[in-house]
């Protein structure tokens, strides 16, 4: 006998009300009896989940499988062990608190089978004020990469994964990670897989912020964030290609992921806990190469990342009290160059280089009598420096070139 198509994995703590409409969502499927099966993983629920799971799997035999354990700490163990006894030829992981649309699984194996993903993005949407990057969902996509579209920004694991490619490669969440420990998971698979591709004419996937922020991402501890971010880094690090690849990957966690940690829940924190996740970002920063993505990056968050590397909490307070009470900062004008007129701007006791400020230099205009120049002229001054230039006109031939290419202008 054939198995399923798809394999829907549930890792469940504590999430009623929210695990009922997940449930519903999911026996209100359009995908054919059969070709759909839902691996309920009951992490120690304390709250009637669990008596609620049974009773749906009793009045749905062969669609749920639940199983019941002590509750490990996190979700990815629940998921490691959903996922292992998943049979379907893909496999989605939908988070307890969220729901499908109807049409959700058979739009999704549909598009799978044509296109040949080992990875295929679905339409997500932000319930109850939940944000969802929208960036990659602009249009149905056959194949998309890190270069190419807004994929760095959708590393969450609420996807469909062609389970040959999961088993081949046995990838699987690492279970010493308390948060974030899917987005690791999902970007090896994105970097392995021969084909990501991304369903955007349906809205497949429901995405709830819980009204009491019990979301696991939310009641997450800074530290605990920062090791899965760094856990994240460390697979582009092993396998995303040098250059744009590796840098979009990089820009995401020190363009968001990491300045958000230092933002104004930063203040709540105590001494003591500040100084560690400063001297931890300083570590995540020079790991992982941040500054070469830093012309990716708004002043601000160079900034907050730069204060942190530098273990200066107080200046970091400093800033972040700072925007709450002036917002944009002024443009300090030099020359040419823009700056963002930050207190922390050529402040002689932090030291920060200007570069850190630039919003932007001017380009050069030409007075109207001087023509532009031709794509000669600009591959002469590009290609030879201004003082070799100079120098190489003392010789009557060099001079003869120059002029020829410059129209005497050197």
């Amino acid at each position: 006998m054939t198995g399923p198509d798809v394999t829907v994995v549930v890792a469940v703590y504590n999430t009623m009300p929210y695990l009922t409409a997940c449930l519903d969502s999911l026996v209100g499927q359009t995908l054919a009896p059969g070709r759909l099966e839902v691996v309920v993983v009951d992490d120690g629920s304390t709250d009637g989940g669990e008596a609620v799971l049974d009773d749906y799997a009793a009045r749905h035999p062969g669609l749920f499988r639940v199983v019941h354990q002590p509750n490990s700490g996190g979700p990815a163990a629940p998921t490691n062990r959903g996922l292992a006894l998943a049979r379907g030829r893909y496999v989605l992981f939908l988070g307890a608190d969220d729901w499908l649309g109807a049409e959700a699984l058979e739009r999704l194996v549909t598009a799978a089978d044509a296109w040949g993903s080992d990875v295929l993005v679905p339409k997500q949407v932000g319930v109850n004020g939940r944000l969802v990057p929208q960036g990659i969902f602009h249009a149905n996509a056959e194949s998309v990469g890190f270069t190419d579209s807004a994929l760095a920004w959708a590393l969450s694991d609420t996807k469909l994964f062609r389970m040959d490619l999961v088993r081949r490669h046995g990838l699987r969440r690492d279970e010493e990670l308390k948060v974030f420990s899917d987005q690791p998971f999902t970007l090896e698979a994105c970097l392995r897989a021969g084909r990501v591709s991304v369903l955007a004419d349906y809205d497949c996937y429901f995405l709830v912020l819980r009204e009491d922020l019990g979301n696991v991402t939310q009641r997450a501890g800074v530290l605990d964030r920062l090791r899965g971010i760094a856990a994240l880094q460390q697979v582009a690090a092993d396998l995303a290609a040098p250059g744009g690849e590796l840098d979009a990957i990089r820009a995401r966690s020190f363009a968001w992921d990491v300045p958000r940690l230092l933002q104004d829940d930063f203040l709540l924190l105590d001494d003591a806990v500040q100084e560690q996740v400063c001297a931890e970002v300083g570590r995540l920063i020079e790991r992982f190469d941040a500054r070469a993505v830093y012309p990716r990056l708004p002043v601000a968050e160079r900034l907050r990342l730069e204060l942190a590397a530098a273990v200066r909490p107080e200046a970091l307070r400093d800033l972040i009290r700072y925007e709450a009470a002036h917002g944009d900062p002024p443009v300090v004008v030099d020359g040419r160059r823009h700056y963002a007129g930050y207190p922390a701007f050529r402040d002689a006791r932090l030291g920060l280089p200007d570069e850190l400020f630039l919003l932007g230099e001017e380009p050069v205009r030409l007075p109207p009598e001087v023509p532009p120049l031709n794509l000669a002229q600009q591959l002469w001054r590009g290609a030879v420096p201004a003082q070799l230039r100079r120098g190489l006109r003392r010789y009557p031939v060099w001079r003869r070139l120059a002029n020829t290419v410059n129209g005497g202008r050197g």
